[in-house]
C-alpha cells in the first residue's frame, strides 16, 4: 500500500500532465520571452559590452517557468475545497503534514519538470551550457525553487477560499519577484534601494545559483545561493504546512 505522501504526489502530476491546454500555455510565455527579449535586446546587451544576451536570459526564463507554474499549483488547494475533495483528504487518517508534503512535491516536481522543458528550449534557440561539471548543481536550483514556490503558492491558498481571487493575489507577488530577481538584467551598478529589493528576494539567488552552474557567471556565491535558497525554503515549507493544518473545510 502506498503512503499518502506518494498519493498525493501523484495525484498532483497526474492531474497537470492530463491537461494538454495547460501544459502548452505554461510553455508559450518562456519561449516568447526567450524569443522576444534574447533576439530584441540582444544587440543592445552586446553593444554594451554584457556578451550574449541569450546566455544571460536563459536561466532567467527557465526560473520563471518554474516560479509560475509552481506558484499557481495553489490553486487547486482553493478547487478541491470547493468540491468537496479536499474535505475528503483531511477527514481521512493521515496527517495534513503529510498530505502537505505530498502536495509540494507534486506541484514541485511539474513545475521542475516545466523547467527541464525550458531548459531543452533553450539550447534548440541558441543557448549553450558552459559548465556540465556543474549541471546537477543546476538540477538542484531549479528543485529548490520549485519546493519553495510551490509551498508559498499553497500556503497563500490556504488562507483564501474565493477562486477569483487567487490569481490576482499571485500576480500582484509573481511580477515582483521575477523583475526584482535580476533574471532580466544584470545586478551591477543598481541603485541601492533597488539593490537592497533585490537582494531580499529569494528567487535572486535560485536565479544567481542557476546562472552560475549553467555558465559560471555567479553574481553572489555558490554556496550563499544554496545556504540562502534551503534555509528559505525550509522556512516557507513550515509555515506553509502550519497554514494548511489550520484549513477549515
Amino acid at each position: 500500500m502506498k503512503g499518502p505522501i506518494y498519493i498525493m504526489w501523484l495525484r498532483q502530476v497526474k492531474k497537470y500532465w492530463r491537461s494538454k491546454p495547460r501544459m502548452i500555455g505554461a510553455l508559450g510565455q518562456p519561449l516568447l520571452f526567450l524569443l522576444a527579449f534574447g533576439f530584441g535586446f540582444g544587440p543592445i546587451f552586446q553593444k554594451a559590452g554584457g556578451g550574449n544576451y541569450i546566455e544571460f536570459l536563459a536561466p532567467g526564463i527557465i526560473a520563471m517557468s518554474i516560479l509560475f507554474t509552481a506558484m499557481f499549483t495553489g490553486i487547486e488547494v482553493i478547487w478541491d475545497r470547493r468540491f468537496g475533495f479536499l474535505k475528503e483528504t483531511l477527514v481521512a487518517p493521515v496527517s495534513r503534514t503529510q498530505i502537505m508534503i505530498g502536495r509540494t512535491l507534486g506541484g514541485a516536481t511539474v513545475s521542475f519538470l516545466q523547467g527541464i522543458v525550458v531548459i531543452l528550449m533553450s539550447l534548440l534557440i541558441g543557448f549553450s551550457i558552459t559548465h556540465w561539471a556543474l549541471l546537477p548543481g543546476a538540477i538542484l536550483f531549479m528543485f529548490l525553487i520549485a519546493m519553495l514556490f510551490t509551498a508559498f503558492g499553497t500556503a497563500i491558498a490556504s488562507r483564501l477560499d474565493d477562486m477569483q481571487a487567487f490569481p490576482l493575489i499571485m500576480n500582484f507577488l509573481i511580477m515582483p519577484i521575477f523583475f526584482l530577481s535580476g533574471a532580466l538584467f544584470p545586478l551591477e551598478g543598481l541603485p541601492k534601494g533597488l539593490e537592497l529589493v533585490i537582494k531580499l528576494n529569494p528567487l535572486s539567488y535560485g536565479v544567481d545559483g542557476l546562472r552560475g552552474t549553467l555558465t559560471g557567471a555567479f553574481h553572489f556565491s555558490l554556496m550563499l545561493d544554496l545556504a540562502v535558497m534551503l534555509g528559505v525554503t525550509l522556512a516557507i515549507g513550515i509555515i506553509g504546512t502550519w497554514l494548511f493544518s489550520k484549513i477549515e473545510v
